[in-house]
């Protein structure tokens, strides 16, 4: 196991958080230390794809650590430099929207915020059904930005949902691996 210690925030795309929590799960084989955040929206909504309850109890006893869900609670992670890495999966548009503008206004953006005042990466899997529309803005804005280095995306279905982007959860490792060195993981544009 790698002495990393990898900050893991979860928002709320939902139909995605199964293909995450695997990942999740092969993330805490690799590092020591997993933090695992949920945005207001997991924490507290429940949908087709399970509780809020359920997500929480799986990600707790996947990490061994309860989860950080308040501003209160994300706060810390940048004066006491809790994380060498940051990663957020996955990250909706609206949270790449408030990246980009620079607006805090839950655990997932203040960890964000927190993190980055101590010049450490962030790594965002996108899953965005606005990414090639609206959201494609917020996108280019972050790859332009210091410290924020995105898993491999492309569209996950350009027939129905030609706008929509999704993050290759499977690269999530690879792409801390290398945003720890300073780098982009490449090919960022996934192929079909």
């Amino acid at each position: 196991m790698k002495h990393i210690r990898v900050g893991f925030a979860i928002c709320g795309s939902f139909c995605t958080h199964s293909k995450v929590l695997e990942e999740l799960a092969h993330l805490t084989e690799v590092y020591d230390t997993v933090v695992p955040i949920l945005s207001e929206s997991s924490r507290d909504t429940d949908t087709r794809f399970g509780t809020a309850r359920d997500l929480a109890e799986r990600v707790q006893a996947l990490t061994g650590r309860e989860c950080i869900s308040t501003i209160r609670e994300a706060e810390p992670i940048g004066p006491k430099a809790l994380l060498d890495v940051l990663v957020i999966a996955p990250c909706t548009g609206n949270t790449a929207a408030k990246l980009a503008a620079g607006i805090t206004d839950g655990p997932v953006t203040m960890a964000a915020k927190a993190h980055l005042r101590n010049g450490r990466p962030v790594v965002l899997a996108l899953a965005s059904n606005d990414g090639l529309s609206g959201g494609a803005k917020n996108i280019g804005e972050l790859l332009n930005r210091k410290n924020y280095f995105f898993v491999p995306f492309g569209q996950d279905d350009p027939v129905k949902k030609p706008c929509s982007l999704v993050a290759d959860f499977s690269q999530i490792v690879p792409a801390i691996e290398a945003a720890l060195e300073g780098r982009q993981l490449q090919p960022i544009l996934l192929r079909q």
